[in-house]
């Protein structure tokens, strides 16, 4: 009743009353973006400008996107508070792809910091974050290097410049970085483990032994060290509750390679071409950042790589397999940290064929077209709800057009053919949407 009695307020142009019927409403469903926006606009005709900033905030802590969101932000601040302006246009531009833009805007915004340290340390951040993104890394590093110049920091970023060097293959740099995090008072698992984690990149498994507390980590140090069999044990011997873990079962395969057992990795692609079904491409894993209830297995990017160049390549190698593509992927988004150690990797980056990503993943698609010249590919529609109806074919013909123009060469749908009432074989039935039902 609240919902109607705001409406007919606001049609009325009682907007006080209106204003507060919509409250009401908020109080009882807080996150529905749609009340949000009645809420800001109601505040700025009632020139409650302090409470449409909130309420356009709390929108964009819902919809990261929302466009609506930043423009009426970027207006209450153009001429209060410069700062915040430049802040939100450049996140604006950001969420756009236009980093470029972006990193102006930051820039800009950086000068009305007012020596606030807190403001100077998020912006530079942001800053190489979008210089990382754009692949000018030393702007990044420059920019991470002040901010350490800050008493105000915290362990993630010691973190994230060490990831940098990481991925330029500067051990040493990234060792040192890891090492004045502890010094300045973060020794914590967090460091101690990125630490073993250079160690064990730079070859020295030994040191990254010594660092580490995590039991699957000390076993793939002992592989890397030749003590394979013990290492075997040591795997076998875990208790079950790491033997559900992604990790074990990649341990294991790092085992079979180290022991020469190719032969049993490649079993599914022999199978598949006994019955005459050519296999033309894999990837290694379907959406590797979801923990689903179906078989699946969660990595990082960096992962990834290793498992890509270190293990899947050589194997087909070994095994005469040369006329399948390998393509990276797939991602449901537009992280590249899922996506840049792969292609940033040399060894690897000249094996990948292609790169997929799913629906929300266009804007880091068409950065990866540009800046690495990979086949892209589109790999997944979104599934829908089963309404398919024009509101969904909308949404599709949009993520269509956005993945041609990111350089996309192909594109798959999730569903060809459902059933009336638009359920796929799972139990229970998930509802989906398709072009024939």
């Amino acid at each position: 009743m609240s919902l109607q009695l705001a409406e007919q307020f606001e049609a009325n142009e009682q907007y006080e009353q209106a204003y507060e019927e919509y409250k009401k409403v908020y109080a009882q469903t807080p996150d529905d973006v749609g009340i949000l926006e009645r809420l800001g606009h109601l505040s700025l005709i009632l020139e409650k400008t302090d409470e449409a900033a909130n309420y356009y905030y709390e929108i964009l802590k819902r919809d990261v996107a929302n466009p609506l969101a930043y423009e009426q932000l970027m207006s209450i601040y153009e001429n209060t508070d410069r700062y915040k302006y430049y802040i939100y246009r450049g996140n604006k531009n950001s969420i756009e792809g236009k980093l470029d833009f972006a990193v102006n805007d930051f820039k800009k915004a950086l000068a009305h910091a007012n020596e606030d340290e807190t403001q100077v340390v998020m912006t530079r951040l942001t800053l190489a974050n979008l210089y990382r993104q754009l692949g000018q890394e030393l702007k990044a590093i420059d920019e991470y290097n002040l901010i350490l110049e800050y008493d105000n920091l915290h362990e993630e970023i010691f973190l994230q410049l060490a990831d940098i060097y990481m991925h330029d293959e500067a051990y040493p740099s990234a060792i040192d970085v890891l090492q004045r995090a502890k010094q300045k008072g973060f020794d914590t698992d967090r460091i101690n483990e990125a630490l073993a984690a250079v160690y064990l990149k730079s070859g020295d498994a030994k040191s990254a032994i010594q660092y580490t507390k995590d039991e699957l980590l000390k076993i793939q140090c002992m592989l890397e060290l030749g003590e394979i069999q013990e290492a075997y044990a040591k795997l076998n011997n875990l208790p079950d509750e790491y033997k559900a873990l992604p990790r074990y079962f990649t341990l294991q395969a790092q085992y079979c390679y180290s022991s020469k057992d190719f032969k049993k990795a490649l079993n599914y692609i022999e199978e598949y071409n006994k019955h005459s079904i050519h296999i033309s491409a894999i990837t290694p894993q379907n959406e590797p950042t979801m923990n689903t209830l179906y078989a699946s297995c969660v990595w990082t990017g960096e992962e990834l790589n290793i498992f890509i160049r270190d293990y899947l390549y050589p194997a087909l190698c070994t095994a005469g397999i040369n006329n399948i593509e390998l393509w990276l992927g797939t991602f449901t988004d537009s992280n590249a940290a899922l996506v840049i150690p792969a292609l940033e990797d040399t060894s690897t980056n000249k094996v990948i064929d292609a790169v997929c990503f799913q629906w929300w993943g266009s804007y880091l698609a068409k950065a990866v077209n540009k800046g690495y010249r990979k086949k892209i590919i589109q790999s997944e529609t979104k599934c829908g709800n089963g309404n398919n109806d024009w509101n969904y074919a909308e949404e599709q013909f949009d993520c269509f057009k956005e993945f041609l123009e990111a350089g996309a060469s192909r594109y798959y749908l999730w569903n060809m053919i459902l059933d009336e009432k638009g359920a796929n074989t799972a139990e229970p039935p998930w509802y989906q949407n398709a072009p024939i039902i």
